[in-house]
């Protein structure tokens, strides 16, 4: 690939000196202007489409780190933030959020932190559920050792730190499961996550040992093959006396107070009454509202 190919790839913008590393020659890096590239300083060669994260960063000497970097390595985050996240150790610049620590070595070629700094940062700065679905993720992703991450964070006591690391779970398998546990866990309902259970399989979520959570990602009934699957498991769920509530990605975000009063709703029904949920069809008792459906399920006793 030429130069101009090159700057495309590695996501817009590039300093000389990485494209000379990179095996272009000095009459190469001077043709770019001429094909597109603007120079908005000395020693940077920019595309109109530039990922923005990547040109601040050079712009302020620094590494692209924290939320900014999760899409390039593929961790979890809902959306990108507003204000870049960037690591570096001076005090110029400003409009972007500074992270001073970098305790690896960054990536070869392009301005980005080590995905371990990135976990590292996101854990001191953002708030659980955002720290944690990307540190689970840098987990289970790339490998990051969970000891590596507590033993870095050890003698950092300030309350981000403190919350992230008090809800890390590993059994976590998308952003959205981290987001429903972490639901939970803040209106004080535990659980027990990945269950297996004989003749339904594995679960998301177990409340009570008679209540399943299922969690259905982007791609839940993706073919009927998948639905089939999905039936199964439900009926297969009520035969063996099990309640089953199951929530899109989009319900678990913005209607978490519907989520929280529905499984609150059959938590309380079954404690209150338990007869009601066995022995055929239960009618809801006054009050509660929007869970009838399946309050007809029987539970394990």
């Amino acid at each position: 690939m030429d130069a101009f190919q090159y700057l495309e790839k590695v996501g817009g913008v590039a300093r000389t000196r990485q494209l000379l590393a990179a095996g272009y020659s000095r009459r190469d890096i001077a043709r770019l202007p001429s094909k597109g590239a603007k120079q908005p300083r000395r020693g940077i060669f920019m595309l109109a489409d530039h990922r923005p994260e990547l040109a601040t960063a050079l712009r302020y000497n620094s590494y692209v780190s924290c939320a900014s970097a999760a899409q390039h390595y593929g961790l979890w985050i809902r959306k990108a933030p507003d204000l870049h996240h960037l690591a570096c150790d001076h005090g110029h610049g400003t409009g972007f959020i500074r992270h001073r620590t970098m305790r690896f070595e960054p990536h070869p070629s392009l301005p980005i932190a080590a995905v371990e700094d990135v976990v590292l940062h996101a854990m001191a700065c953002l708030a659980p559920p955002a720290s944690t679905a990307m540190a689970v993720s840098a987990v289970r992703l790339h490998g990051v050792p969970l000891e590596l991450l507590k033993e870095q964070l050890q003698g950092d006591r300030s309350r981000p730190v403190l919350n992230a690391l008090k809800d890390l779970d590993l059994r976590a398998e998308s952003i959205v499961e981290v987001d429903a546990q972490h639901l939970l866990r803040t209106h004080g309902i535990a659980f027990d996550a990945q269950v297996a259970i004989p003749g339904i399989g594995r679960v998301d979520l177990l409340l009570e040992e008679f209540l399943i959570i299922e969690v259905d990602g982007f791609a839940f009934h993706s073919d009927r093959k998948a639905l089939r699957n999905d039936l199964a498991r439900n009926n297969a769920s009520t035969i063996n006396g099990y309640l089953v509530l199951r929530y899109p990605p989009e319900v678990i975000w913005f209607e978490p107070e519907r989520v929280i009063a529905e499984i609150q709703a059959v938590l309380k029904l079954r404690r209150d009454d338990p007869a009601r949920l066995v022995d055929g069809f239960a009618q809801p008792s006054p009050g509660v509202s929007g869970i009838s459906p399946v309050l007809g399920f029987q539970y394990r006793r």
